[in-house]
């Protein structure tokens, strides 16, 4: 290779030579005023649609391989016009639908050394101090949520901590009842009687993972829950009773710390010692409220968590890190020897004998990014009063706009909110239709979404359409909220006056 072409090649790539220091510089400089000019934008969203964002990304870059390369000051220009300016800006104070918070400054910069680094965790000979830093996190989230016998791996989120849960629930299941091995034998015949409970606000992930696992979505046995929206321990009772009566067996118990739209938490204390009972494998799914454990003033609320088998915990929720971070978490070590398996070029079982942490016989993925220093850096650079701080402040918001709605009578508020979600209903002056209150929730939301003005979400609850705020930005203020309100107020008004002018002309 002639030097010339050394020297270009040097430019693509993150070396030690001062072409590459300068061309990283260089790109990292235009990445960062594309960030600036997304996080300084004046809306949450710039309020186009699909298709025209389409049709200016297509503009912009008409080719996906285009034969000849554009500048980094050109194609970042191109991709702020493209993709920043049409991206929603989490760090908005009126961006709040999702459980999508905006992220704390040392994750961002984990993520630059995360990305440069590109460590993958599967092997101690593919991360070296890594491995160290992600089970110190690891170890360090056990003790947090109590399990001192416990250990952990970090995951995508939610949905992959959860199938988590549940796969090493069914594998203890069928050792223990039928002295079968699924991870080598395939699902027993009597796999069809295996049952999984929640409550009917659990996440949908939990019926998901029932399908993958091979169980079925019809495994999975929804529970009441009461008038705070937690599972209902009388129903709950029944559930078990009935499915012991007719032959099923139940083998899991899904916990809810922080439902997706009311933000409920289950009893959990009651539910552990109803596992207990019923030999049933309890796992928390705790991927929202799971922060509480940083506040003193609000982890109380997680009393009984400690007696979890598993945990779900997502540091990109309540946590407050980049998308994606999350954990999974075993009361028991040894339980990870469920989904443990071996491979000759990765992790070889000498590797056992010699104690080499490798990471991949904890964890569904192989690949696996270095996502652990994320919390690990905020910890080191945020004080324990400081992010007790940070939770109290988003969990006040909520109440402060629980506060607002429920002293207007042109809303109904569906809850008082236990975490930073608030459901209410727009019903304008009590005189409408409940297909006309349905119509004009949902039409707000769009207006506002169309304008640009606010990403708020949308739900149902028991059939009736409602609108939430996902409160997650521990800098909006009330005065945000209460100015967010009165402009849902206004289209409200003028929507339903649209509305009555089309059935006018109808």
């Amino acid at each position: 290779m002639t030097g010339s072409v050394k020297t270009k090649i040097d430019a693509f790539f993150l070396t030690n030579s001062q072409g590459s220091m300068e061309s990283y510089q260089h790109v990292m400089n235009q990445a960062m005023e594309t960030l600036k000019s997304a996080v300084l934008a004046n809306a949450p969203f710039s309020g186009a649609s699909p298709q025209l964002v389409k049709e200016g990304l297509e503009a912009q870059f008409p080719e996906f391989l285009p034969e000849a390369a554009g500048s980094p000051r050109e194609v970042f220009h191109k991709l702020s016009s493209a993709v920043a300016d049409h991206a929603v800006s989490v760090h908005h104070p009126l961006c709040a639908a999702h459980l999508h918070c905006p992220p704390m400054l040392p994750g961002l910069a984990a993520e630059v050394l995360i990305s440069g680094l590109n460590l993958s965790m599967d092997s101690w000979d593919q991360s070296g101090a890594a491995t160290m830093v992600e089970q110190m996190v690891m170890d360090g989230l056990c003790r947090l949520f109590g399990l001192y016998e416990g250990d952990g791996v970090m995951t995508s989120g939610g949905t992959q901590s959860n199938l988590m849960g549940l796969l090493l629930a069914r594998e203890r299941a069928a050792l223990k009842l039928w002295n079968w091995d699924i991870k080598k034998q395939g699902l027993p015949v009597e796999h069809h009687l295996l049952k999984i409970l929640c409550s009917d606000a659990a996440h949908f992930s939990v019926q998901q993972a029932a399908s993958v696992l091979g169980l079925g979505e019809e495994a999975v046995i929804p529970v009441k829950t009461d008038a705070a929206h937690r599972m209902c321990m009388n129903d709950l009772e029944e559930k078990l009773k009935q499915l012991k009566k007719e032959g099923k067996v139940p083998f899991a118990l899904i916990a809810t710390a922080g439902t997706t739209d009311f933000g409920a938490i289950d009893p959990l204390e009651k539910m552990s010692q109803a596992a207990k009972q019923y030999d049933l494998w309890f796992h928390v799914d705790a991927a929202y409220g799971g922060g509480l454990m940083m506040s003193d003033q609000h982890k109380h609320k997680l009393k009984g968590i400690d007696e979890a088998d598993s945990i779900t915990v997502d540091f990109h929720k309540m946590f407050y890190q980049p998308i994606s971070c999350g954990a999974f978490l075993v009361n028991d070590r040894s339980s990870f020897s469920y989904m443990k398996r071996h491979a000759d070029y990765l992790n070889p079982e000498e590797d056992d004998e010699e104690e080499v942490p490798n990471l991949v016989g904890k964890s569904l993925q192989t690949t696996r990014r270095f996502d652990a220093l994320k919390p690990f850096l905020s910890f080191q650079l945020i004080s324990r009063s400081d992010w007790s701080e940070i939770i109290r402040r988003t969990l006040s918001l909520a109440k402060d706009a629980y506060k607002m709605l429920e002293h207007d009578s042109s809303f109904t508020v569906m809850h008082k909110p236990e975490l930073s979600t608030v459901v209410f209903r727009y019903t304008g002056d009590g005189m409408l239709t409940e297909d006309a209150v349905n119509l004009l929730n949902y039409r707000i939301r769009d207006r506002l979404l169309a304008n640009g003005e606010a990403v708020i979400a949308r739900t149902k609850v028991k059939g009736h359409a409602c609108l939430k705020f996902t409160l997650l930005n521990p800098l909006a203020e009330a005065e945000d909220l209460s100015k967010l309100i009165q402009r849902i107020k206004e289209i409200g008004q003028n929507e339903w006056r649209r509305l009555q002018n089309e059935e006018g002309r109808s």
